[in-house]
Formats: C-alpha cells, sequence, structure tokens
C-alpha cells in the first residue's frame, strides 16, 4: 500500500526536478527548451524531435534542424515561448546567445524556485493526507488493528518527510546554482 503513495511522492519530486531543468540559468541548457513545440507538418513538434541541440559554449545553444526549411518555424516557436531570448540564424541553424543574468533576474528566479518547491511539498503532503485516509478507512473497516494502522501513520510520515528533505535540497542546490552564476 505505501508503495503507491510513495510513487506519487517519487513522480512530484521528478516533475520538480522537471521544472527546475527548464529555468534558465544564465547557462545554454538544451532542457529550457523541452516545452516549445514546432509546427511540423500542421503537429506541435518537439524541437528535440525535428533538430539536434548541441551546446558549443557556456552560453550559446546551437539548434541544426533536420530540415533547413523548419528553420522559420524553430525561430517563430521560441519567439513565441516564455524563454525571452531572440533567436538568430545562419541560415543552415538556430543560435540562441543566453545573455548573463542581471542581479534583480537572479533574485526574482529564485522567488520562482522557492515557490515551485512549495508547491512540490504541497503536492507531498496532499499525498500524506490522502495516505492517512486510507489506513483510516482500513481501520474502521477492521483489516487494520489500531496497533497497525498507528505503524503505518509513522511509515507515511518518515516517507513524508524523507520526500519534503530532497525537495528541500533541490531548493538549495537549484538557488545556489542561480546565485553563483
Amino acid at each position: 500500500m505505501l508503495t503507491d503513495y510513495e510513487s506519487k511522492m517519487q513522480k512530484t519530486l521528478d516533475n520538480l526536478a522537471g521544472e527546475y531543468a527548464s529555468i534558465r540559468a544564465g547557462r545554454a541548457n538544451p532542457h529550457i527548451l523541452d516545452k516549445i513545440k514546432v509546427d511540423y507538418y500542421g503537429t506541435p513538434t518537439p524541437i528535440q524531435q525535428v533538430a539536434n541541440i548541441s551546446v558549443p559554449e557556456a552560453r550559446t545553444l546551437q539548434i541544426a534542424p533536420w530540415e533547413p526549411s523548419l528553420i522559420k518555424d524553430i525561430q517563430k516557436a521560441i519567439m513565441n515561448s516564455d524563454l525571452g531570448i531572440n533567436p538568430n540564424t545562419d541560415g543552415k541553424t538556430v543560435i540562441l546567445s543566453f545573455p548573463e543574468l542581471t542581479e534583480d533576474r537572479r533574485k526574482e528566479l529564485a522567488k520562482d524556485i522557492k515557490k515551485k518547491g512549495e508547491d512540490a511539498k504541497v503536492a507531498v503532503r496532499n499525498v500524506r493526507r490522502d495516505a492517512n485516509d486510507a489506513v483510516k478507512k482500513a481501520n474502521k473497516a477492521g483489516d487494520l488493528s489500531d496497533d497497525e494502522a498507528a505503524g503505518e501513520e509513522a511509515d507515511i510520515q518518515k516517507l513524508t518527510d524523507k520526500f519534503i528533505g530532497e525537495i528541500e535540497t533541490a531548493v538549495e542546490a537549484k538557488t545556489k546554482e542561480i546565485m553563483t552564476v
């Protein structure tokens, strides 16, 4: 029973890691393009599926589409996204140059990181609540004794504490990355 709730908590942590990967930290990171889709023959398709993405320099991403006709579509998709970067092209590739982050932007990103971390903690606590409700129902139905129910609830709390700790570690690490870039 506990494994279902543990996997839900793990999904929350994985989701947070994915969100943090897409936060622009002043360095070129191909994962910031994960959520951007290009119109590929009428179908919204992730950029990674229509182009090769490389990092030639610390603050530059190079996108080489497999079909040259996609360059304009990729530029348009990036400009319509919330990245805040204007793509350049040399005719064969799309180039994204990441500017140095200002102190205000770093602080803004740090707040955003903290908020995403808090949201993840709330999600983990909601899973804990659901797990505790399931234990109480099983106890009422007579499937679990009072001692077994208390043991299950203690295990659920340990699991919750473990994931909350991992979330806090992730928040600290990402905040440190943003503030020291």
